[in-house]
């Protein structure tokens, strides 16, 4: 049975009022006292009701992170990055996987405003969701346009596949396929597409787009890396994550099409991952730490002065290409 707070003072000697004043660092109290009271908790393993201390006004340092899911690689840095700086300034975070579910999000939107979470950070791919304008909390969106009074931290998306564009069309390629979602939906990863559009025709190249979605699975997505790489031939390919790449040249090594001879290859993310298990893949690397950092210190900002006028709606981060084996 979990002990209680009667428990702590009888174990210490004292009365349940000094365990709480020390737990809630409540008036003065000699240091011979707290450290009984701090000793007895250790000896009993009791956990102060963050809840209850809610309640009296005092911050209970949980924030929500509310992301697709951590299977892929990218996310699950980013969100080992921001869970280890928000550590680091006294807080606990609580994950929430809400995939392509619209539902599932109202949900874990539900659940953190019941438990009391000092702020959001959210990073899913579902929009148009009220709740987020509603919720009188804190919020910093990574990537996703949520709201017009939630900032945005993102990496130069335009930039990104700028640079990858340009390294295809240095080494000769003619035929250049974009592998990536085609339907825009007001988010800054929409300018990866916007730049590859502009890039054929700043080059007098024909567009070639070939639509895969984050929710696609591995088979549909090997489906039409297939039909692609049979039916159209292309001699560069740059994909919007680098999971996708990585299935362009796992296809391509079954078809026999040698990489980077007759078909050169750019992923985006480059986590640390992908650069030490798949060292051959050119990709362009966003700055996932700085990325975290800045997420994290945007809503303790927003924490500490919840009234404050934002002072900036969008924040992006530089690229860099990282370029390797697939498109030397």
């Amino acid at each position: 049975m979990a002990a209680k707070l009667s428990d702590v003072a009888k174990e210490a000697g004292c009365s349940v009022t000094t365990v709480s004043r020390v737990i809630n660092n409540h008036g003065y109290l000699s240091q011979k006292t707290k450290d009984k009271v701090f000793a007895a908790m250790r000896k009993l393993n009791y956990q102060p009701n963050s809840l209850a201390r809610s309640l009296q006004g005092k911050k209970m340092k949980l924030v929500g992170l509310i992301f697709p899911g951590i299977t892929n690689p990218f996310f699950a840095e980013l969100i080992q990055d921001i869970e280890g700086k928000l550590f680091q300034k006294g807080y606990k975070v609580i994950l929430c996987n809400a995939g392509q579910d619209k539902d599932k999000e109202h949900e874990y939107l539900r659940m953190l405003q019941a438990n009391q979470v000092d702020g959001i950070i959210a990073g899913a791919h579902n929009l148009g969701i009220e709740e987020y304008k509603q919720l009188g909390l804190p919020i910093v969106s990574f990537d996703r346009k949520l709201s017009e009074n939630v900032p945005i931290v993102s990496c130069d998306n335009y930039q990104g596949i700028k640079l990858a564009m340009h390294d295809l069309i240095q080494a000769n390629c003619q035929k250049i396929y974009f592998l990536g979602n085609e339907h825009k939906k007001g988010n800054p990863t929409d300018e990866r597409l916007d730049a590859y559009l502009d890039e054929v025709k700043k080059h007098d190249l024909q567009p070639h787009i070939r639509s895969v979605a984050f929710s696609d699975s591995t088979n549909i997505k090997n489906m039409r890396i297939h039909n692609m790489l049979v039916n159209d031939g292309p001699d560069g390919v740059v994909c919007t994550d680098d999971l996708t790449a990585i299935l362009v040249l796992q296809e391509a090594k079954k078809l026999g099409i040698k990489v980077p001879q007759e078909l050169k290859v750019i992923g985006f993310d480059g986590t640390k991952l992908i650069q030490t298990y798949h060292s051959e893949l050119t990709t362009i690397a966003q700055p996932i730490n700085d990325i975290a950092t800045l997420l994290v210190n945007l809503l303790l900002e927003r924490i500490a002065h919840p009234d404050q006028e934002l002072k900036e709606k969008n924040y992006i981060l530089p690229v860099k290409l990282i370029k390797s084996a697939t498109t030397a």
